[in-house]
């Protein structure tokens, strides 16, 4: 396919988007349902939208792959990465929570070497330093303001850094719509379980709001709050069509750094549904991250 830059960055912009507003969503009903019912509930109506991408792409029989062990390890690494980023919401500040997780890239490049082999250059180990120089800011340890859920948001990029590297690493053998397809059965199988054992243990609350929107027992939604947690599914499928399609139609190097677009809708959907100001250092600490995060990206391309 032809490189098509200006088609790329548009399909991937408008996927970080539709993904901001899945964020906005989840922190909507965070404070009433338990994350495993919604995760359950979003990856129910995306299940039959990704199987139909499936055969689209290279027909649904793909699903049933000789990597289902890779495909399910991976999926389980991005299950633990969306639960920790997503128990973050009811605890902090929507902006600080993807500020947070933007560091990603940081963590990528930190984790390529030992898991691919790849030769890091030094000034890529700069901007990784300077991106967590960033974190301290946001984060402020020892100031009193200091919220424990900000490490949840660093676990989650961790965790998805460590399955973006495994994608990287078995990207030529397996397509990106399988691997959504997996990924989606096990966040399906994954919350479903984790209800079932924390009922099981009879754990059905608890006094961190992060915690509390992990177990709590499940609910019967308001039709509201129900349309709007399946919107998470269409949301989750859409999103993944788009940012698939950029980096067909455009060189990874040209739309890797407008995944930073992000940074821009969480503090506008923070203000606009939840009336939430962002901090002068929750702005600095962001500026800091993404200027890291497209130093390591640049250095790590020469």
């Amino acid at each position: 396919m032809n490189h098509n830059p200006a088609r790329g960055i548009l399909y991937l912009c408008l996927g970080v988007l539709v993904f901001s507003l899945q964020d906005a969503i989840i922190k909507r009903v965070s404070g009433g349902y338990a994350l495993t019912e919604v995760v359950f509930i979003r990856s129910c109506v995306a299940a039959p939208i990704l199987l139909a991408l499936v055969h689209r792409e290279s027909h649904w029989r793909a699903i049933f792959s000789s990597s289902l062990g890779l495909l399910t390890l991976r999926a389980t690494i991005m299950f633990g990465a969306y639960t920790a980023y997503y128990m973050a919401f009811p605890a902090l500040p929507l902006a600080d929570a993807v500020a947070l997780y933007f560091t990603v890239p940081l963590f990528v490049t930190a984790l390529a070497g030992p898991f691919l082999g790849e030769r890091t250059h030094w000034g890529v180990w700069l901007a990784v330093l300077l991106g967590f120089a960033g974190v301290m800011v946001m984060l402020q340890p020892g100031s009193g303001l200091f919220e424990p859920a900000a490490l949840l948001s660093l676990l989650a990029a961790a965790l998805y850094g460590m399955a973006m590297l495994m994608a990287r690493k078995y990207g030529d053998s397996l397509s990106a719509s399988v691997m959504a397809f997996y990924q989606n059965a096990v966040f399906l199988v994954g919350a479903g379980l984790a209800a079932l054992v924390l009922h099981g243990l009879g754990v059905v609350k608890a006094e961190h709001p992060s915690v509390s929107f992990l177990v709590r027992p499940w609910v019967m939604p308001s039709l509201t709050d129900g349309l709007l947690i399946a919107a998470c599914g269409v949301v989750a499928a859409a999103g993944i069509m788009l940012l698939t399609n950029a980096y067909r139609v455009a060189r990874a190097s040209t739309v890797t750094p407008f995944e930073y677009t992000g940074i821009l809708w969480a503090p506008l959907w923070g203000f606009l549904f939840f009336s939430e100001v962002p901090r002068a250092t929750t702005l600095a600490g962001a500026a800091v991250i993404v200027v890291a995060g497209l130093l390591a990206l640049r250095l790590a391309k020469s």
